[in-house]
């Protein structure tokens, strides 16, 4: 019993012995499995780098899909985008929608009721020189002066309106004055002016030129010569006065009409008239492009018109008289003061632009009722021409500022002396005739032959050379005369 006890005892623990040891190597053997297929497994994921690569790949890609589909979306709007009636996001960009374009309305509403304001201005120096006077004629002294000082202030706004205010600087009135005396400073342009109304056009206000001749609307630094012709300005031609007028055309700008009513001959000096009888004018003028070449902006064209201009004279006292075309000096022919009650003036003009080459005349005829019954005729015209030898042409305005008329002369390259190089500005030769008959009240004739150029630095600066040469009748103040004048005038404005 003893020895099968101490056996089977012996092998009992050996077995549990073996049991356990079994049970460790397959922990173990286990452990190991799983170490290795853990090693397998990290072995076949990739590493941290590829990791990253991989991110930013996706990245790059959700990046495209997110930019493709924003284009698609500007093309053409979701239904989320739309909005609708029961989408709290559907009301709201729906207000905004219409927030919008209230509010540029009221922007723009606003813009049109501001003015615009532009200011500019205009200096003329003349030297005069009597290079032969004739011993017949007082009073000829060479002369410097500021032929026009003055100050403007252009603006536009509410649309369709417009408004101009120019005052003279220079120290003399309209060459009246005696010397020494000062009447300055004077109101030149000071008007109103509403466009684009209605059957009427334009409407204007204020104090400016009479729509009547070519020449005499035409701007002073627009005209080719240092003064206007001898039947135009101070003659038959009315200058600036205080009234209303209308400007119109037609669509195709080739036919332009305008009218007015004046007052007659408010001094621009003392700007008022304290009397009953005011006097008036009444001008009218049409005029027709029948050839107008689209493609080169009027480089080519034929201008014609007429006009006539009624004036009730205010005092009844009429009177023709002019000075050789320079700003100083004694008139030479002279009607002599008529008593008449009213006067009525006609005139045809007609203009040709053909490339550099340009022809512009106008003719006057005036009739005079005097008071004594009687009436007078009085007739007057000038031609003139001018050649461009740098190649440019005069520039023509179908509608300006006047209705038709000549605008700025535009050099191809302006006056310049600079290290990169230099510019010779633009050259324009010309020639004048003008004309005055006043012998029906036996006053005799005045003729008057100016040659010249003029150098344009640019299109508001140039110098201007006339050599005038003005002959009258016996009949005229002074007897037959035959004069020579030099004059220069160096002109800028801004």
């Amino acid at each position: 019993m003893q020895i099968r006890y101490q056996t089977t005892g012996g092998i009992r623990p050996k077995c549990m012995l073996l049991a356990i040891a079994f049970s460790l190597i397959l922990c173990a053997c286990s452990s190991l499995n799983a170490q290795y297929d853990g090693f397998t497994s990290l072995a076949d994921e990739p590493t941290k780098t590829d990791e990253l690569e991989l991110l930013k790949k996706r990245i790059d890609d959700l990046e495209k899909t997110v930019k493709s589909s924003g284009k698609s979306d500007s093309k053409k709007p979701s239904d989320s985008d739309k909005g609708s009636k029961g989408s709290d996001s559907g009301k709201d960009s729906g207000k905004d929608a219409d927030k919008k374009p209230k509010d540029s309305a009221k922007d723009s509403a606003k813009d049109t009721q501001k003015w615009t304001v532009k200011l500019g201005g205009h200096v003329q120096m003349d030297y005069v020189n009597w290079a032969q006077a004739d011993p017949a004629i007082p009073n000829t002294q060479d002369y410097f002066e500021f032929r026009r000082l003055r100050l403007v202030a252009d603006g536009t706004g509410y649309g369709n309106c417009d408004f101009r205010l120019q005052m003279t600087l220079e120290p003399e009135s309209q060459g009246e004055s005696p010397i020494g005396q000062v009447t300055s400073p004077e109101v030149k342009d000071a008007y109103f002016s509403m466009n684009e109304i209605p059957v009427l056009g334009r409407m204007r206000v204020g104090n400016f030129f009479v729509p009547f001749s070519l020449e005499q609307v035409t701007n002073d630094t627009m005209n080719i010569f240092m003064e206007r012709s001898i039947p135009t300005q101070g003659v038959f031609a009315a200058d600036r006065e205080v009234g209303l007028a209308f400007y119109n055309c037609n669509d195709a700008k080739s036919v332009t009409w305008s009218s007015g009513f004046f007052l007659d001959s408010i001094s621009e000096a003392t700007k008022e008239r304290l009397d009953d009888n005011q006097g008036c004018r009444v001008s009218g003028r049409l005029t027709w492009l029948p050839y107008y070449d689209e493609a080169s902006n009027g480089r080519y064209l034929v201008h014609t018109g007429l006009g006539v201009l009624y004036t009730h004279d205010q005092d009844k006292r009429v009177r023709f008289r002019a000075r050789p075309q320079i700003r100083e000096g004694t008139r030479i022919i002279d009607s002599g003061v008529l008593l008449a009650d009213d006067y009525t003036t006609g005139n045809l003009e007609s203009a040709i632009v053909w490339g550099r080459f340009t022809v512009q005349s106008e003719a006057f005829l005036s009739s005079v009722h005097r008071l004594d019954g009687s009436t007078n005729q009085f007739n007057g015209a000038y031609l003139h021409t001018s050649y461009f030898l740098t190649g440019e042409n005069r520039i023509f305005e179908r509608f300006g500022q006047h209705g038709a008329q000549f605008s700025r002369n535009v050099p191809k390259t302006n006056f310049s002396l600079t290290r990169k190089g230099c510019g010779w500005g633009a050259w324009e030769a010309k020639a004048r005739w003008s004309h005055l008959d006043l012998n029906d009240v036996n006053a005799g004739q005045y003729n008057d032959f100016t040659f010249g150029f003029n150098w344009y630095w640019s299109d508001r600066t140039r110098m201007m050379f006339d050599w005038i040469h003005p002959i009258t009748s016996q009949q005229a103040v002074f007897g037959a005369t035959n004069s020579d004048i030099l004059a220069s005038r160096f002109d800028f404005n801004w």
